[in-house]
Parts: structure tokens; C-alpha cells; sequence
């Protein structure tokens, strides 16, 4: 009978299981479901760290995504695995917008979404939301009515390709991107609805509101 070993100039048993669980997880595992699966006393950062630094430079990397792990095609390769499919659906404008502030501005309620937005948030545009997997229900807020806040998931984390919250890209950015406004505040508002409707009493209480908005971008 041959007897089949471990070469000795391989990795250690301990890597190579957390190798083994991060290839078969079908979703991202933290670091508490991935620990109770290895072997006892393993020192988790040092894994970790050494398993993301031996895929480095491979076509298949070890990311983080939030608080939680997985493997994942490497960024610079995505042109090689692209698929052309025709999308059944796309984001409105409302939603887009909806997103983008619940991402900078989180926790927040609708009607503080509402606030920024200038316009009602239709109830649908939450669902949409909800569905897709990027936003989820947060604690009531402390104030008359307990309305819920709103937050990113980690399915947006995931979708989007970023760590954390602090890799949202800043006004500049976003400025020199195009995906931000750069017409004055009062241009903007009045823009999205009727003259009657305009939203502030002066041209100083729009730059007020405008600057209350950008400033939490200007501080990430």
C-alpha cells in the first residue's frame, strides 16, 4: 500500500485549510466562522496575512470585503473574464441618487434622504434597493415616529468592490468624474423642481443646505 504525505516544504496544515475554506465558502466568511475551522491555536493574522500575500501576485486574490473574507479574480484581469450579457434592468436616477446618499450619509432615514434629494423617495425606489442586496434596515432613530435608518450591506461592498465605507471616492473625485454636479447650488436645486417648489427661502439658506451635504465628503 503507498502512503501519500504532505511534502514537508509545503505549507503548513494551517494555511492550507483556511486555503480549503476560503475556496469552497459560497460567500464571504468572517474571521469567528473561519477560525472554529481551523486547526486549535492557529494565529489567524498571520494566515490571513501570508495567504494574501502568496496570491498577491496570482490570478486569483484573497480579499477583504467589510469584516469578512474571500477569494477573488484578480482586479487587472476583468477584461480577460468579461461577459457581454444585455441587462434586464438598470438603476433610475432616483435609486442611483438614493444609494449614493445612503452611502455617504448612513445611518439615515427617508425622510432625511428625502431632505438632501429635494423630492419625495417613492417607496419603490427602497425596494429596489433592498432587492438588489445593497442597502438593509438599521436601528429606529430616537426621535417622534422611531422611523428606521437605512445603510449599505455588504452585498454593496461586495458589488462595488471596496473594503470599506472609508474607500468611497471624496468630492474631488466625484467632481472629476462627472458623477457630481458642478453648477451652483441654487442652479442644481432649482433644476430639480418647479420654481414653487423651490426649496429654500434665499440663495444663502441653498449654499447653507449645500454645504451641510459636501461637507461629510470633503472629510473621508
Amino acid at each position: 500500500m503507498t502512503v501519500y504525505k504532505n511534502n514537508s516544504d509545503g505549507p503548513p496544515d494551517g494555511l492550507r485549510i483556511l486555503e480549503a475554506i476560503l475556496f469552497a465558502a459560497k460567500e464571504p466568511l468572517d474571521e469567528i466562522s473561519i477560525v472554529e475551522r481551523l486547526p486549535e491555536g492557529v494565529d489567524f493574522s498571520n494566515l490571513i496575512s501570508e495567504l494574501t500575500s502568496a496570491y498577491a501576485n496570482r490570478g486569483i486574490n484573497v480579499v477583504k470585503l467589510g469584516n469578512k473574507w474571500t477569494l477573488r479574480t484578480a482586479p487587472d484581469l476583468a477584461n480577460n473574464l468579461k461577459i457581454e450579457k444585455v441587462a434586464d434592468r438598470r438603476l433610475s436616477r432616483a435609486a442611483q441618487e438614493t444609494l449614493a446618499i445612503i452611502a455617504y450619509h448612513q445611518p439615515i432615514t427617508r425622510t432625511e434622504v428625502e431632505s438632501i434629494r429635494g423630492v419625495a423617495v417613492n417607496r419603490g425606489t427602497l425596494d429596489v434597493l433592498l432587492e438588489a442586496g445593497w442597502i438593509k434596515p438599521g436601528r429606529r432613530k430616537n426621535t417622534p415616529g422611531r422611523p428606521t435608518t437605512w445603510l449599505t450591506s455588504e452585498g454593496f461592498l461586495s458589488h462595488f468592490g471596496i473594503e470599506n465605507l472609508h474607500d468611497l471616492p471624496g468630492i474631488k473625485e466625484l467632481k472629476a468624474s462627472g458623477l457630481l454636479d458642478t453648477r451652483p447650488a441654487v442652479d442644481v436645486y432649482a433644476s430639480r423642481a418647479p420654481q414653487d417648489e423651490f426649496p429654500f427661502t434665499s440663495i444663502e439658506s441653498a449654499a447653507e443646505e449645500i454645504e451641510e451635504i459636501i461637507e461629510p465628503l470633503n472629510s473621508e
